[in-house]
């Protein structure tokens, strides 16, 4: 519960009101055996109608404050846990949204929505309920041990042998479940990054028939789920008979001993009444312990949880001389001996890479699948650091920028073209948020989109479905260049973007290229694209194993010149 004390300062106020309740509560609910006993001991047992309403009245009004002490401490227990949730989950999306790639590379999607959703509700549910009941139960127990001293000492003593017992027992149930419902929660995120791969992937699956494959798959992480959850409940269930047995046990030894105290003058009925009373209130606190410690065990599995998580040391942060007002002006770029390989593995996937960008140029990059050709893109935005060498924009080591500021002034189009839920508008201007519609115009006809959005019944401001469903690969792709392109980037990178492209849309979006002032970088695996291309680079195991331009290339390079003539024959072989 330690991770929860931080969001808990500002919430000293109402904590204080609800414990302070709590007692009272507490105090009434130890207080009116003691006054069931005066009224056997001084108004039943002599006949006394005014003692049995004096003392009647008493328990009346205390049962009045502590209903409205019960009332107000509900308010300020579920105002403290709803807002110390509320401010642990955003500190929780705030982290994430900090995270590296290697970062998340450590997280599983579907264990990042479990710690946001189910592990955070878990700890609200455990500081309310520690500030209405939880706190209740242990002070119950001790303080009915000390009014049972106060009311009689010798038939005290009969309790204080089983309390020891059951606590000693109850800790040792309680260090097992939270081991147990640790496991729980990791199949609860198994659960949810299947539930999460199918509802993704739902039209693969269709096409492919592997709805039986995917019902299995299911079906086996929920029953994983389920095993776990049954036998860490199991656990914690077996305390309720045992507290139960113990608890009675005592209630029969003061029955038996109380009746022999009476009868010897060691003890009045009311007395044996009241001590019997504070047993069976221990016996219902004793009850709610088996629900504290399922309560606690979760709390304490999803605590640590959401404690990495928070404790998560960003490994990519801007260096001690990043300066916030550096600017991209020209957009040369240039790879000096760059090495890098993936976190968590030794495989470098660029080795030794050098190679300039001139401000201006567009740049074909060309290579096969796994030669790092995405990873380049991702090293000149910084979303990961190179582990040796160095990257230079206009001269200057991209580590003395502050990541904000150098990814403003890059336009990035990924591989996979991803689409928010929102209009299109509001996609577009993810890339400027202060954009007019003017410039979102602008961007979507350079990127060869606009004409498909005005032929769309809401125009710009139709409604794209989750990652843009409602649309095709080539929509979408046209859609991302956008966005990249409302910035006005002094360094725009296509990641493959024109992949879904005719060779006539593509020709004119590199054609709407030329009228930005910026240094183009273009993954492609299109002949087209190249000899449009300043330079091509081609890139091998991680390395520049040739550059030039097209015609250069085509002379020089064995491995050019069988893409060239690999992708000439499948056009004949098209036209035939």
């Amino acid at each position: 519960m330690r991770t929860l004390f931080p969001f808990l300062r500002s919430y000293r106020l109402p904590i204080a009101v609800a414990l302070t309740l709590t007692l009272v509560e507490l105090a009434v609910e130890l207080l009116h055996p003691y006054f069931m006993s005066r009224i056997i001991d001084d108004g039943i047992m002599q006949g006394d109608l005014s003692q049995v309403m004096y003392w009647g009245i008493i328990m009346i009004v205390f049962s009045l404050v502590a209903f409205a002490a019960g009332i107000t401490n509900s308010f300020f227990a579920a105002h403290t846990a709803q807002g110390a949730g509320y401010e642990l989950r955003s500190s929780l999306f705030r982290k994430i949204q900090a995270f590296s790639f290697s970062n998340f590379s450590k997280y599983p999607t579907s264990s990042l929505i479990t710690r946001m959703t189910n592990d955070v509700t878990q700890l609200q549910n455990t500081l309310f309920m520690s500030l209405r009941i939880m706190l209740r139960a242990p002070l119950l127990v001790i303080g009915s041990v000390i009014m049972a001293f106060i009311v009689n000492p010798m038939l005290a003593l009969i309790l204080v042998i089983g309390v020891p017992l059951l606590l000693a027992f109850l800790l040792s149930i309680m260090k097992r479940a939270g081991r147990l419902f640790k496991e729980v929660q990791k199949r609860v995120d198994n659960v949810n990054g299947v539930v999460q791969e199918n509802l993704a992937g739902i039209r693969l699956i269709k096409a492919f028939t592997r709805r039986h494959h995917e019902n299995k798959r299911f079906t086996k992480a929920s029953g994983e789920l389920k095993d776990r959850t049954v036998s860490a409940l199991r656990t914690v269930e077996i305390t309720m008979p045992i507290i139960l047995l113990i608890m009675n046990l005592s209630i029969m030894a003061v029955l038996w001993f109380g009746s022999f105290q009476v009868n010897t003058g060691g003890a009045t009925v009311g007395e044996v009444v009241a001590i019997v009373n504070y047993t069976t209130r221990m016996s219902g606190a004793m009850t709610v312990f088996s629900m504290i410690i399922m309560i606690f065990s979760r709390a304490k599995a999803s605590a640590q949880r959401v404690a990495d998580v928070l404790d998560e040391e960003i490994d990519l942060v801007d260096g001690k001389d990043a300066s916030a007002d550096k600017k991209i002006q020209d957009g040369k770029i240039a790879f000096d001996l760059v090495s890098f390989h993936y976190p968590g593995t030794e495989t470098p996937v660029l080795k030794d890479l050098s190679f300039q960008v001139n401000p201006g140029e567009k740049v074909a990059i060309m290579g096969a699948t796994g030669s790092g050709k995405s990873s380049l893109f991702q090293l000149i935005p910084r979303l990961y650091d190179v582990n040796e060498g160095t990257i230079y924009i206009d001269g200057s080591d991209i580590r003395n920028m502050t990541m904000e500021r150098l990814r403003k002034q890059i336009g990035f189009v990924p591989q996979e073209a991803l689409l928010f839920t929102g209009s299109i508008k509001n996609n577009i201007l993810w890339g400027k948020e202060n954009a007019s519609m003017e410039e979102i115009v602008e961007a979507a006809k350079n990127a060869q989109i606009h004409e498909t959005v005005k032929k769309l019944p809401n125009g710009y401001d139709t409604e794209l479905g989750q990652k843009g469903v409602n649309l095709s690969g080539g929509q979408k792709q046209r859609l991302s260049i956008a966005r990249a392109l409302i910035r006005r980037p002094k360094i725009l990178l296509l990641d493959d973007s024109t992949s879904a492209l005719d060779m006539k849309t593509e020709a004119r979006l590199l054609d709407a290229l030329d009228t930005y002032e910026c240094t183009t970088l273009l993954i492609t695996q299109k002949m087209s694209t190249t000899m449009n291309a300043d330079k091509v680079l081609l890139l091998e195991d991680g390395k520049v194993t040739a550059e030039g331009t097209h015609a250069e290339l085509l002379e020089h390079s064995t491995l050019y010149q069988q893409i060239y003539h690999s992708q000439l024959g499948e056009e004949r072989s098209g036209h035939a």
